[in-house]
């Protein structure tokens, strides 16, 4: 990786999309400082596409693309992506997403429940449509990452996909993730087809298909944390961690442009 401060002007000129993780990459300890929003509004306002890329719910997905200054957002760690036009909120869905209730979710939620007394449910749960996520880190007491890697094995070895965020484990059937509904919704709405017009910020190992997808890619500097559990890293990171990360990648980004 190298420092943010590498990234050079021809490479900006290029970017036509600007695409983030949430969790810890544009929020610091589980809050969404100013500065980040106010990142958020700056690229809005420069003309660039921005949207969210996240492992978090439909329920959160709704509140934000009608609250935020973006142009979507891809949840559920790609099953589902919602966007406004026309002052309507609209929605499609992976097609191989399948409901949480699915009987092989709700057996890898019984087994990881009795085998690990210490794993949780998230507390977001209520508001997921396609996936089982278990917090490790957003709520205390956090848990070492041998028990993350535990539940996420679990998970693999009965028949799921699994993926590990900076706070959550999540688990869902079918193959799908965050680059190819990305991926999805930039060609049917934007007519993309260039990956050296996207830039990508992200802070953990469910970002990887994104950071080898896309040459073009930031991590906030708390990605080190789980660069142990990743086969591909960003080009890019920032000196500073979550928002603070973000905001600091941005402004060089638009620095530059």
């Amino acid at each position: 990786m190298l420092p943010i401060t590498k990234m050079d002007v021809q490479t900006t000129k290029k970017i036509r999309f600007v695409l983030m993780d949430i969790d810890d990459t544009i929020t610091t300890n589980g809050k969404l400082p100013a500065l980040a929003y106010s990142a958020l509004w700056q690229l809005h306002e420069a003309g660039l596409v921005v949207i969210p890329i996240t492992g978090r719910p439909a329920g959160w997905c709704d509140l934000i693309v009608r609250q935020w200054p973006v142009d979507g957002i891809v949840g559920e760690n790609g099953a589902l992506v919602f966007w406004e036009e026309s002052g309507r909120v609209k929605r499609i869905y992976h097609n191989q997403a399948v409901p949480n209730s699915h009987e092989t979710l709700q057996r890898i939620t019984t087994k990881v429940l009795s085998e690990i007394p210490e794993s949780r449910i998230a507390g977001d749960q209520f508001a997921r449509m396609f996936d089982v996520a278990f917090d490790f880190a957003e709520e205390e007491p956090r848990l070492p990452l041998s028990v993350v890697q535990h539940i996420k094995n679990i998970c693999e070895e009965m028949g799921a996909i699994a993926k590990i965020s900076s706070i959550h484990v999540n688990t869902w059937m079918g193959q799908y993730d965050k680059l190819s509904m990305t991926n999805q919704f930039l060609q049917e709405r934007f007519g993309y087809n260039d990956p050296k017009e996207v830039l990508f910020f992200g802070d953990s190992p469910n970002d990887e298909p994104m950071f080898t997808h896309f040459p073009v890619t930031v991590g906030v500097a708390n990605i080190v944390n789980y660069a142990k559990l990743m086969n591909y890293l960003p080009t890019y990171v920032t000196s500073q961690e979550g928002g603070e990360g973000f905001s600091e990648g941005v402004n060089v980004f638009l620095g530059l442009r």
